[in-house]
C-alpha cells in the first residue's frame, strides 16, 4: 500500500492511498480524528467498527474518531482512495 500525501494543514490532510490486488490498511484507530474514505477507483473491503461493507468508485464511508476502520482490497484490480482526516492525528 502507498500513502501519497496531497495536501496537509494543521487542521486536516488530504492523502491519496493506493492498493494493488490483496493489499490492505490494518484495522486500527485514531482517538481525536474522523477519517472519510473516498473510492476513486476500484472497490474496496472497508472495515469501521462492527460494520463491514465493499464500496466502488463514487461512494464514501467515515470513520469516527475513536472507531476501529481499515480497508482490503480483495479484487484484482487497483484500488484508489481519497483519504482526508481531520484533525491530523498527533504522532
Amino acid at each position: 500500500m502507498r500513502k501519497n500525501g496531497l495536501f496537509a494543514s494543521p487542521r486536516l490532510f488530504y492523502d491519496l492511498y493506493c492498493l494493488l490486488p490483496g493489499q490492505s490498511q490494518k484495522v486500527h484507530s485514531h482517538e481525536d480524528s474522523d477519517k472519510v474514505y473516498y473510492v476513486l477507483e476500484g472497490t474496496g473491503h472497508f472495515t469501521v467498527s462492527d460494520e463491514k461493507r465493499d464500496l466502488t468508485e463514487g461512494h464514501a464511508v467515515l470513520a469516527p474518531a475513536g472507531e476501529p476502520h481499515g480497508v482490503r482490497n480483495d479484487t484484482q484490480e487497483n484500488l484508489v482512495l481519497l483519504v482526508t482526516m481531520a484533525p491530523p492525528p498527533q504522532h
